[in-house]
């Protein structure tokens, strides 16, 4: 899964679908969680899902021009819940929405738990849902019980 754009494309002749990106500081942990949700997703609709690891030269970091590339990748019209792992991730994520023309239109920042609320997101954007209800489902996995 090392393309950033996967199930990329762009919105014209398609028809509309949320598109999630994955933001972690590191390329493998954003590329496998990308993985693990889109095989929990089962047999739904492709889901429009970018990760955006790393830094550009593969370092352990974040990158504003990885977030934006895969943003752009997976727009389809319906919204972007884009998903952060850690402080600067988020932090690059808010300084991109508030310079309001660096991600796509209806692009947003979820708060929710990074491995299950992608797997929560993917899975309820790959039954055709909006983009309210894909955050609802990110932010829900917070109260995931494990014991």
């Amino acid at each position: 899964m090392s393309d950033p754009g996967i199930g990329a494309g762009s919105a014209g002749g398609q028809e509309k679908a949320v598109g999630i990106v994955l933001v972690s500081h590191s390329r493998a942990v954003a590329e496998s969680v990308a993985e693990l949700a889109t095989g929990l997703a089962g047999g739904g609709a492709v889901v429009p899902l970018a990760p955006a690891g790393g830094t550009e030269d593969g370092g352990l970091g974040t990158s504003a021009e990885l977030i934006c590339g895969a943003a752009r990748s997976v727009d389809r019209g319906a919204g972007i819940a884009v998903l952060a792992d850690l402080g600067s991730a988020v932090l690059t994520v808010k300084a991109l929405l508030a310079e309001g023309d660096e991600l796509p239109d209806g692009a947003r920042l979820v708060d929710a738990p990074f491995v299950e609320g992608a797997v929560a997101a993917v899975v309820t954007a790959s039954t055709g849902a909006d983009l309210d209800a894909v955050e609802a489902a990110a932010v829900e996995a917070y109260t995931y019980r494990k014991v």
